[in-house]
């Protein structure tokens, strides 16, 4: 509530007796309610509102199909702003091709440190060290074990593992008093570590907890495992998130792929990243459908983002003008050997992120990506850098198509380049006999080549970025 600003708030949740609820629901029908919060109670089909202007979704990665669907009727008349760290796919994918704006927060909070990270093995000696150290600092430690079954011989053996260690557990078929008190005792620091399934995975925020363990990780969700590692490192000391699947276990490609994920993106602030690889494993969904993840399988993800992209530009009145791809035909070595990067599938994901590079700034940042995770990029590797610079270049001054051909290094531009006329003459004359340019139903400048190998990238390169002077 506001101090300065009179406002009238209400809840609306199952916490509250059914008079409360009533009444609360007859206040939002005659408008003497200005703010309500609630959780997906506000959807229930007896809630209505005198003039509802903005609706904001917290932890939109919580809310099912029939909920969005709800969602969609209101904001016909209602501005929407939904807040997520971990966006599902389908709701990232629409923000990317533009059916709704996006802002990220990059920005951390003050004294915030990254979260160290390990995926492993399970391990009692390591699980009884590392609760051991976090207790011994006097940190708390929360233990994710998703099975409410068991939950109660996970924390009898904890005991045993860890006999000086207060230890309780907790788990959302508890009694609600129950429960609290379960809580309260650890928010008060009166047990040490809490055992829970993923209750804990979102509204916490306990400082003084800094070491997580999550039991069976292998079985649980690229947002979600990213949400429960957010339960930790609320503070300005360094925390520690221990992800462990059963030992000698093979785990499936999708289950690896995530752990690696979760493992790789530490920085604060990578939610976005992470959901961006979420999008990648699981595929976009439907956005007509009820399916919030899958791939379309049927024209392919790549080709339907492309057809969806232009027909949403097309629907907001833009023009769209069919790309062409610039053809680089050059004596160079250009390619990621099995030497540097061993593994197909990961090879063809960097292909495809070089290939979309679209700046300087791109090229600098795929090249220091490929040093940290793969070493010393070999000379072929950042051939294929420039050359995917390249075309970004060349497509900006009208060019087509660059070949090496005996004669010289031929580049071809578009019939109709938006070229000064008055400006060419000069500028051939710039190359001092070693550029012409040859005119006719398929123009094109040719550069003779008295330069090495080693050059002819860089030599291209120059001459697109100095054509610009044409424009």
């Amino acid at each position: 509530r506001m101090k300065d600003y009179p406002v009238r708030i209400d809840l609306l949740c199952r916490f509250r007796t059914p008079a409360q609820i009533k009444t609360t629901v007859k206040d939002l029908a005659n408008g003497s309610v200005d703010i309500v919060i609630g959780t997906h109670r506000v959807l229930s089909k007896d809630v209505s509102f005198k003039d509802l202007g903005l609706l904001v979704i917290d932890e939109e990665q919580r809310f099912g199909v029939s909920h969005k669907e709800k969602i969609k009727k209101l904001r016909e008349n209602v501005d929407v702003l939904t807040l997520t760290a971990t966006p599902i796919p389908r709701t990232l994918h629409m923000s990317l091709i533009g059916i709704r704006d996006m802002s990220v927060l990059e920005e951390a909070p003050q004294d915030r440190l990254p979260i160290q990270t390990f995926v492993m093995e399970y391990n009692e000696e390591l699980v009884r060290e590392a609760i051991s150290r976090e207790l011994a600092r006097g940190g708390q430690v929360f233990y994710v074990y998703n099975r409410v079954s068991t939950i109660a011989d996970m924390a009898a053996f904890l005991r045993t593992l860890l006999p000086d260690a207060r230890i309780a557990y907790a788990h959302g078929q508890m009694k609600e008093s129950e429960l609290e008190r379960i809580m309260y005792d650890f928010v008060s620091h009166e047990v040490d570590v809490l055992v829970s399934t993923t209750i804990i995975e979102t509204g916490l925020d306990i400082p003084n907890v800094n070491t997580m363990i999550i039991h069976d990780a292998d079985k649980m969700g690229l947002a979600q495992l990213y949400q429960l590692r957010g339960r930790i490192g609320r503070s300005s000391r360094t925390a520690y998130a221990f992800l462990m699947y059963k030992r000698d276990k093979v785990l499936r490609e999708v289950a690896e792929k995530r752990l690696l994920t979760i493992r790789e993106f530490t920085e604060l602030g990578s939610g976005f990243r992470i959901a961006m690889q979420d999008l990648e494993i699981r595929g976009a969904g439907n956005l007509l459908g009820e399916r919030q993840s899958g791939h379309m399988n049927a024209v392919g993800y790549e080709l339907y983002c492309k057809l969806l992209n232009e027909a949403v530009r097309r629907k907001k009145g833009e023009e769209v003008i069919e790309e062409e791809p610039v053809t680089v035909d050059l004596d160079i070595d250009a390619f990621i050997p099995d030497t540097y990067i061993a593994g197909e599938e990961v090879k063809i994901d960097v292909y495809k992120r070089i290939s979309c590079i679209s700046s300087a700034e791109e090229k600098d940042d795929m090249a220091d990506e490929l040093t940290d995770r793969f070493g010393k990029i070999p000379s072929c590797v950042q051939n294929l850098l420039e050359v995917a610079y390249l075309r970004v270049v060349a497509k900006t001054v009208f060019i087509t198509d660059i070949n090496q051909k005996p004669s010289g290094i031929e580049l071809r531009v578009k019939s109709d380049a938006a070229f000064n006329p008055m400006a060419i003459a000069p500028f051939v004359a710039r190359y001092k006999g070693r550029l012409k340019l040859i005119t006719g139903a398929h123009p094109c400048f040719v550069l003779r080549q008295d330069f090495g190998r080693s050059q002819v990238l860089e030599e291209c390169r120059k001459l697109c970025e100095d054509m610009k002077a044409l424009l």
